[in-house]
């Protein structure tokens, strides 16, 4: 099922790719924001390092 999946995605991705954009993404690196793709080698492994993660509703008014 994957294989299938995954072929039509790349289907789709070959039909639009004059259509797709760079993306750039910024994160908040010491004290302000910044494309992650002009952080220097190091900069850029911690950005790879990183975890996400979500907050709960109920926990953000929890004092």
């Amino acid at each position: 099922m994957k294989t299938t999946e995954t072929t039509e995605v790349n289907e789709i991705l070959i039909k639009h790719q004059r259509k797709r954009t760079k993306c750039l993404v910024y994160t908040r690196v010491m004290g302000y924001h910044r494309p992650v793709e002009t952080f220097n080698i190091g900069k850029k492994g911690e950005h790879q390092q990183r975890k996400c993660f979500e907050e709960d509703q109920k926990d953000k008014f929890d004092f």
